[in-house]
C-alpha cells in the first residue's frame, strides 16, 4: 500500500468552479480521475483508494452541494449535480475529460453525465451503483428526510451504519462503521434532506446511451445495490464489467479498500 505525503495533497478550502463553490481537494499525479460520493458521503470516504492509486493517478475529489465542506447552494436535484460534475471536470483536470467513479447516489450522477456529456469522462466506475427508486423505497427516503429535520443526524446515523454495513466487514476493521457514522453526523440535517428528496426523485437516466467503458463494483450484502440490479445494468450497457465483493455491504471503498483498488487500477490501465 502506498501512503502520501501531505507535500502531494493540494488542499482548496472552497473552488469556484462557474456556479458552485466547493470544497476540493487534488491528490497524486497522473490521468485524471474525479471521484464522486454518495448521499451522506463526503471527501473521506475515498481515503483509501486515494491513499492506494495516487502515484498512479490524479484524483480531483470534491463535496458535492450541501454535503461535507461545501455548503448548500441553490436547487439540489441529479441534474444540478450533474452540472456541478460537469464544472469540476472542466474546471480542475487538466484535458477538460476524466475518468470518473461514484458511489451510490453518486453513481446516478455519473450516469446522468455520461449519457448525456460523453465527451467529458473515459472511462467510468461505479461502486454500490443504484438507479431511480421503486415507489417503497422513495416514501421511505422522503421519511427520511422528515426524521432529519425534526431529529438531526443522530436519529438516523447509527441505522445507516449498521444497516448499510456487513458484518463480516465491521469485524475484519472495527473502524468501519464509526467512520460512516462520522460521516453521516458531520451532514447538515437540511442539505441531507434536501439531498434525500433530490435521490426520491430521480430517475434512471438512459444506459443505452453510456459508450464509456463501465466498471461496476458491489457487495453480496449490498441491499441498495443488490448483485441482481448490477447484472441488470451491466445488460444494459455497451461496454461493461462487473465484480461482486463477498462479505461486504454498501460502503464499497471503506469496507474493501484492497479489492476495490485493485479492480479499478486494473480497469483503468487496461488498454
Amino acid at each position: 500500500m502506498t501512503v502520501t505525503t501531505t507535500a502531494s495533497i493540494r488542499w482548496h478550502e472552497l473552488t469556484n468552479t462557474g456556479s458552485k463553490n466547493l470544497f476540493i481537494e487534488t491528490t497524486g499525479d497522473g490521468p485524471d480521475v474525479v471521484l464522486v460520493h454518495g448521499l451522506g458521503g463526503a471527501t473521506p470516504f475515498y481515503d483509501p483508494l486515494v491513499n492506494d492509486l495516487a502515484t498512479d493517478f490524479r484524483f480531483t475529489r470534491y463535496d458535492f452541494n450541501g454535503h461535507g465542506r461545501t455548503p448548500l447552494s441553490g436547487e439540489l436535484s441529479i441534474d444540478t449535480l450533474t452540472e456541478e460534475l460537469a464544472e469540476v471536470i472542466q474546471t480542475q483536470t487538466a484535458a477538460g475529460k476524466a475518468h470518473v467513479i461514484g458511489h451510490s447516489m453518486g453513481t446516478l450522477v455519473v450516469q446522468q453525465l455520461a449519457a448525456t456529456r460523453p465527451e467529458l469522462v473515459d472511462r467510468i466506475v461505479l461502486l454500490g451503483p443504484v438507479r431511480g427508486q421503486p415507489d417503497k423505497a422513495k416514501a421511505a427516503t422522503r421519511d427520511r428526510a422528515t426524521t432529519v429535520r425534526t431529529k438531526g443526524m443522530s436519529a438516523v446515523a447509527d441505522n445507516i451504519s449498521q444497516g448499510a454495513t456487513a458484518d463480516q466487514a465491521a469485524q475484519h476493521n472495527p473502524l468501519v462503521r464509526p467512520l460512516v457514522r462520522e460521516l453521516l453526523l458531520g451532514q447538515h440535517p437540511e442539505s441531507y434532506a434536501q439531498a434525500c428528496e433530490a435521490l426520491a426523485a430521480a430517475e434512471n437516466p438512459d444506459l443505452s446511451k453510456i459508450t464509456a467503458q463501465t466498471l461496476l463494483i458491489t457487495g453480496d450484502e449490498d441491499g441498495v445495490s443488490t448483485p441482481a440490479t448490477n447484472e441488470a445494468m451491466k445488460a444494459e450497457l455497451t461496454n461493461a464489467e462487473r465484480h461482486t465483493i463477498t462479505g461486504i455491504g454498501h460502503w464499497t471503498v471503506l469496507e474493501a479498500p484492497d479489492f476495490v483498488a485493485d479492480f479499478v487500477r486494473t480497469f483503468l490501465t487496461n488498454s
